[in-house]
């Protein structure tokens, strides 16, 4: 028997999260929806889109799980604020983890996780609440994410390792063991982190730059 699920967003991460839904777990997308403000449409991926003061009545929270689709904007703010009004207004709020993930950590996953497929998450691991893992991170034995984190693909976070709430982490960034994360910090794509660092700190890998020859002088491509 499937459960309704209602997601809130509509833009391209509400879209995935129904696509995952839909295609990989036993819940029902039945409907969507956003902060008045942003309503452009009373539809989104052909299912209801509804003001989100009226969503409760709509699609009551007795009835309805809901799902908080939103990106890492003002570094996680959004979505730890509309996960806080859900919770407020009576929602329990689901998880998603892929079936293709390879999930070893007793299920120490909190509520509204993300977590996409080819994620490897070892064994005494702890995963809190609405954490988003994109797809093929490492996520390092006996480590833990604290709540509203965003990590993004393709990341190796080594054992031992601290990441505090509200991080965000870059693409191909590598965390060494035993290093603690501050809270709010930034990490961007490609960094690499030797040691522990303070909230909100912003680390920025060095970015390739362009060569002086250009590629119709290489020989051998």
């Amino acid at each position: 028997m499937s459960r309704p699920l209602v997601i809130f967003g509509a833009g391209d991460i509400a879209q995935l999260a129904h696509y995952y839904f839909s295609s990989d777990t036993d819940y029902e997308v039945v409907a969507f929806t956003v902060d008045p403000e942003y309503m452009s449409a009373d539809r989104f991926c052909e299912l209801p889109l509804v003001p989100f003061g009226e969503i409760a009545t709509r699609y009551p929270p007795a009835a309805c799980e809901m799902f908080i689709g939103v990106s890492y904007t003002k570094l996680n703010q959004v979505r730890k604020e509309k996960y806080i009004a859900a919770k407020a207004s009576g929602y329990r709020l689901a998880t998603y983890i892929s079936s293709r993930a390879a999930v070893l950590n007793a299920g120490r996953i909190g509520d509204n996780c993300f977590i996409l497929e080819d994620n490897t998450i070892q064994p005494f691991t702890t995963i809190g609440n609405n954490v988003v893992l994109w797809s093929g991170n490492h996520i390092g034995h006996h480590s833990t994410i604290r709540d509203h984190c965003f990590i993004s693909s393709h990341v190796v976070v080594s054992g031992g390792v601290e990441i505090g709430e509200s991080c965000f982490i870059g693409v191909n960034a590598t965390l060494r063991d035993h290093i603690r994360i501050g809270d709010r910090c930034v990490i961007g794509a490609g960094a690499l982190l030797l040691a522990d660092a303070e909230p909100e700190g912003v680390y920025l890998g060095e970015e390739t730059a362009r060569s002086r020859v250009p590629s119709s002088r290489l020989r051998k491509i």
